[in-house]
């Protein structure tokens, strides 16, 4: 008996070990009615009518109000400039969205990480909570997802795996060769919804 009771607590023991550590989201728990959405084209919507952008559709999902700060473009380390502007509007989570045009203007991935990771302390540093949103989809992105899903958990940030997985390159979600139309922005929003919601 006292053997078996044995390699079960060395079984729940090796299990524990062998699990991913479950992050810790910095300022969970508050009270959140304004949602700032911060990113690139993804977040402006480009591709789709204003009214059918991922913060649009997200905000009718949430019940909340979302306010857009997508510009066209943009790169993280640009966009760390913008940032006083969003945190003026004094949210309770800021969902950050940056990585694609750092890829595709070969912005050291370093240098990227290192803009995203102050963007999320300065939000953290409000008491809001921080989203940290991964485009994926295409698989030069693979480093930037694998990158943000460890910064997230290094940070105490929520994170939202790969919004254009399943999205990107199906020719009915997509508006061109990047952006999605809006039934693809809506699958984007239900994909942030779904890591969100239990935050909100």
């Amino acid at each position: 008996m006292k053997k078996i009771l044995f390699l079960l607590v060395a079984a729940l023991g090796v299990y524990v070990w062998l699990s991913p550590a479950k992050t810790q989201v910095k300022n969970a728990g508050r009270p959140v009615q304004h949602i700032a959405a911060f990113g690139d084209s993804l977040t402006y919507g480009k591709g789709a009518p204003r009214g059918e952008t991922y913060p649009a559709q997200l905000a009718r999902l949430t019940g909340r109000e979302v306010q857009n700060f997508g510009l066209n473009g943009d790169t993280a380390p640009a966009a760390a400039q913008r940032l006083e502007e969003v945190l003026s509007y004094a949210p309770d989570m800021v969902l950050i969205e940056f990585g694609g045009n750092d890829f595709m203007h070969s912005v050291p991935l370093e240098q990227t990480l290192q803009a995203v990771a102050n963007m999320i302390e300065r939000v953290q540093a409000t008491g809001a909570v921080a989203v940290l949103v991964d485009t994926g989809g295409y698989y030069g992105m693979r480093k930037y997802s694998k990158a943000y899903k460890k910064l997230a958990r290094e940070k105490g940030a929520v994170f939202v795996p790969g919004i254009l997985d399943g999205v990107w390159g199906k020719r009915g979600l997509m508006s061109d060769q990047i952006h999605p139309n809006a039934q693809g922005y809506r699958r984007v929003a239900d994909k942030v919804y779904k890591e969100i919601k239990k935050y909100l």
